[in-house]
This record gives C-alpha cells, sequence and structure tokens, in this order.
C-alpha cells in the first residue's frame, strides 16, 4: 500500500477511527473514576558509622564503606516481620506484617548510604503516619538490635531521617491526564487497525484504483449516483444540466477516442452481475451520442430480461427476435426516438435460446446491416457471469464496455467477467463506473462541478412520447 492509500482509507473511515478514539478516551475516563485513588507518601533515612574521637582518615572512611555496604543489606529489612511488627502495634493496623509489606517499597540510591522508604494507602494521612512509624522503628531495630555490640551500650551505626513523610495532597493513582492520553493512543491504534482491516477485506470495487488492480483496460467514465435514477432513467434527456447526465457526455468524448482498429464502431455494452446500470448507461450514451448529430442505433440486446424498450418508452412486442428468426424486417422494427438520428430497435418477444440467436448468421447480418448504415451501433447485452450471450455478441462486435457498479461489484466478479471476454476473442474497450458517490475519497469530479442558477432554477420537464418512424435506407452523410 502506498501513502495515498492510506489517506484513502483515513478519509474513508474517519467516522470509524473518530469512535474508536472516543470509546478509548471515555473508557479511560470511566476506568479512572471507578479506581479508588492512592496516595504515596516518602521518606528518606541516612546510614553513618560513627567513629571513636580523634580517629585517623583511614578509619572514617572504613566507616564510610561499612555504611554503603550494609545499607544494601538495610533495604531489605524495612520491609521485615521484626519492623512492620512494630508498626502494626504503634499505629493500631488491622493488617499483618505481609499485607502491610505489599504496601511498602524501599530503595537505596547507588553508592550511596540513603534509603528511600515509599508508602501506598487510599488514605494520604494514614500512608504518611505509616512511613514516618517505619522510619522510626527500622532505625531502632538497627541501632539497638542488629547493630548493637555485645557489652558495649552504644552502637556505632546510626541512622537517621533527613527527610520525615508528608501528607500527599494529590494522588499518584489514577493519573487522570496519562490515562485519557493513553486511552486515546489506544483508541486510535484500534481505529486506524480496523480501517485498515476493513480496507484490505473489502473486496468491493469503489473507484479507478480498484479497477486497476483488475485490469489495465481504460477508465472510459464514472457516472454519478442519483437516488432518483429509477424515476428518471434517460436523465440526459430528462435534466440536460444535472452533473449526472455531464457523466454521460464525459463517457461519450472518452468513446469517440477509442480506436477500434478500423472496425465497426458498435459496441457492446455488459456487465457482471445484474444491478449494475448497464441498461440505462446504453441508453443515456446512445442519447448523448446522437445529441452530436451522429446516426447512433440502440439495440436490446438483453433477450433475457429486456429493459430498453421500458427505460425509452417504444413498443417492445416485436424487435430483434422477430428479425433474427425472419418474422420481420429489420427496417420495420427500428423505431426512430426523439429529435436527433436515434434509432431503437428492442428484443421482442423472449426466446427459448438466446445464446443461439445472438451467435447465428442472421445475427450477423443485422449486425452488418446496422453498422453499415449508423455512425454508431450500442448494443445492451446480459451480465457476462450469468450467461454467454454477451460474450457471442462482443465477438461479433468491435469490442465491450464494462459496466461496473461502485460499491457493489467485487473485484473477483470483475477479474472472471474480463477473463470470460478473453476467453471468448472479444475485446474489452474500457470500463465505466456507476453509483459513484458524490462526496468522499471515491467521488466523481462532476458531482462537485456546480453549474450556477441554471441548476437550481431551470430543470428540463420530462420528454413527450418520442416519435416513431421506420427505418430509412439512407447513406452515411458526406461533410
Amino acid at each position: 500500500m502506498e501513502l495515498k492509500d492510506y489517506v484513502r482509507i483515513l478519509h474513508k473511515s474517519w467516522i470509524l477511527i473518530l469512535a474508536s478514539v472516543l470509546f478509548g478516551i471515555a473508557a479511560a475516563a470511566g476506568a479512572a473514576i471507578a479506581t479508588t485513588p492512592t496516595y504515596i507518601a516518602s521518606t528518606q533515612l541516612y546510614v553513618s558509622v560513627q567513629a571513636a574521637d580523634g580517629a585517623a582518615t583511614g578509619e572514617l572512611l572504613q566507616g564510610t564503606s561499612f555504611a554503603r555496604q550494609a545499607v544494601v543489606s538495610y533495604v531489605d529489612v524495612v520491609n521485615s516481620a521484626i519492623v512492620l511488627d512494630e508498626v502494626i502495634t504503634e499505629l493500631n493496623l488491622d493488617l499483618t506484617a505481609a499485607e502491610l509489606a505489599e504496601t511498602i517499597t524501599s530503595a537505596s540510591p547507588l553508592n550511596s548510604v540513603l534509603i528511600d522508604v515509599s508508602v501506598t494507602n487510599s488514605d494520604p494521612q494514614l500512608a504518611a503516619q505509616i512511613a514516618n512509624s517505619v522510619g522510626q522503628n527500622f532505625s531502632k531495630i538497627v541501632v539497638n538490635q542488629l547493630e548493637k555490640p555485645n557489652g558495649e551500650t552504644v552502637s556505632p551505626v546510626k541512622i537517621a531521617t533527613i527527610q520525615p513523610a508528608i501528607m500527599p495532597t494529590a494522588p499518584a493513582s489514577p493519573n487522570v491526564p496519562l490515562n485519557i492520553a493513553l486511552g486515546l493512543l489506544v483508541g486510535l491504534a484500534v481505529g486506524l487497525g480496523l480501517a485498515v482491516l476493513r480496507s484490505v477485506l473489502d473486496t468491493r470495487i469503489h473507484a479507478l484504483h480498484d479497477i486497476e488492480l483488475v485490469t489495465d483496460s481504460p477508465m472510459l467514465g464514472g457516472i454519478t449516483n442519483d437516488p432518483e435514477a429509477r424515476l428518471r432513467p434517460l436523465v440526459v434527456h430528462s435534466d440536460p444540466k444535472n452533473p449526472r447526465a455531464e457523466s454521460f457526455r464525459a463517457l461519450r468524448t472518452n468513446l469517440q477516442f477509442v480506436n477500434i482498429e478500423g472496425g465497426p464502431r458498435s459496441f457492446v455494452v455488459t456487465s457482471s452481475v445484474p444491478g449494475e446500470g448497464k441498461s440505462t448507461t446504453s441508453a443515456n450514451l446512445a442519447i448523448a451520442l446522437a445529441e452530436t448529430g451522429a446516426r447512433v442505433a440502440l439495440i436490446d440486446g438483453d433477450l433475457r430480461l429486456p429493459r430498453v424498450a421500458e427505460y425509452m418508452g417504444v413498443e417492445g412486442g416485436v424487435g430483434l427476435t422477430d428479425v433474427l428468426i425472419g418474422r420481420a424486417e429489420l427496417a420495420d422494427v427500428l423505431q426512430k426516438w426523439g429529435k436527433n438520428k436515434l434509432f431503437v430497435l428492442p428484443s421482442g418477444r423472449v426466446p427459448p435460446n438466446p445464446s443461439e440467436l445472438l451467435g447465428s448468421a442472421a445475427m450477423v447480418r443485422t449486425l452488418a446491416a446496422l453498422t453499415s448504415e449508423f455512425d454508431i451501433v450500442v448494443i445492451d447485452a446480459p451480465p457476462l457471469l450469468l450467461v454467454t450471450d454477451a460474450a457471442v455478441l462482443s465477438k461479433l462486435c468491435g469490442g465491450a464496455i464494462m459496466v461496473v457498479a461502485s460499491g457493489r461489484t467485487k473485484r473477483n466478479e470483475l477479474a472472471s467477467a474480463v477473463k470470460a471476454l478473453e476467453r471468448a476473442g472479444s475485446r474489452l474497450v474500457g470500463v465505466v463506473i456507476t453509483m459513484l458517490p458524490t462526496k468522499g475519497p471515491d467521488s466523481y469530479g462532476y458531482g462537485q462541478y456546480s453549474y450556477g442558477a441554471a441548476l437550481e432554477e431551470t430543470k428540463t420537464a420530462a420528454a413527450a412520447p418520442p416519435a416513431r418512424a421506420g427505418f430509412r435506407k439512407a447513406r452515411r452523410r458526406t461533410a
């Protein structure tokens, strides 16, 4: 993954990341509130060895060296039962020596004669009292018992309290700011992990970068999502200033620059699975192409679940199937649509053998007749992964246009559809992404384009039922 991929993940999953961060902060704050505050009181002791009056410098150094060595052992004496039992008796604590030892820590800095004693307790005053009592009783035990020479009244070891414990004013735990900071970092890490995992496990196609992982075929265009697409499928005709209509015009422009290597300019529009918008794409593309003055034929090649006649508002009872079985002439079933040079050939009645009809010699002759009379032929075909109709048709045409629905089509489905075209020996002209969001990391450019007051004030009314006419045997226009 590149840096831009991580930026896209952050852009796409920022709500998930923010929710994880807020949850981490809330969990840390809740834990801090539920935790009983504890306080730490500390005292510091100084250990020394007294030398006789008039002692030489060597004796003083020996005493200091002895004190440093003895401190190491004295640290363990602080938590011993002999000391803590005295503390328990003095303060009347309801604890055992072992339980009290768990709340006391002692340490000595390296190469020093100091002993630091710390006591942790939920009562700050009691913590200070225990620390001071430990220091005093430790001193008495060591001086009067452990280090007192036999037959002598005074021990050479002296332990003095140089820093008595005072009652702490702020709890040592929980550290609310630190807990919240840790909760934020943990929540952020979890959120980022979930976002990356979500992106890795999501095999759906969302934008161009997902298509590039499957095929090297060019991206012909992106069609923005419109919640009202079912109500007005022919947006290029019914609302020409809509950003979605402009998306189809961009597709038209890109398609006009596709090199067909001298072959017929006939295209099969298909998809990998149903529901990706291939029929509406075929119809709107045909209308956009006809707007340029080109003679365009829109063929409903989906003989299983035809939609073109319904979208275009033409009679679909007689059409392509009747021509292929010789029941009708091509000129009789072609229907002129709108004011431009657009003709529609419905599918006709649903036959029992669609694949055989579409791959027949009659279909070859029909396509030859259409491509000789029209500048561009657009054929709406069934999905590739369900039936072989589109693969059969694409081999007879100049190429296939693959329609992919953003957020619906999976990469493995697109890969399988591309392989189906390759096995059929046909050419994938390019890919069109439909249902692109107008906002977010996968948005399409036209969704951000502003048409000013015209877009808000001018809404083209739905077209009246288009006029119909027979197929005229006109030759190509010559400039």
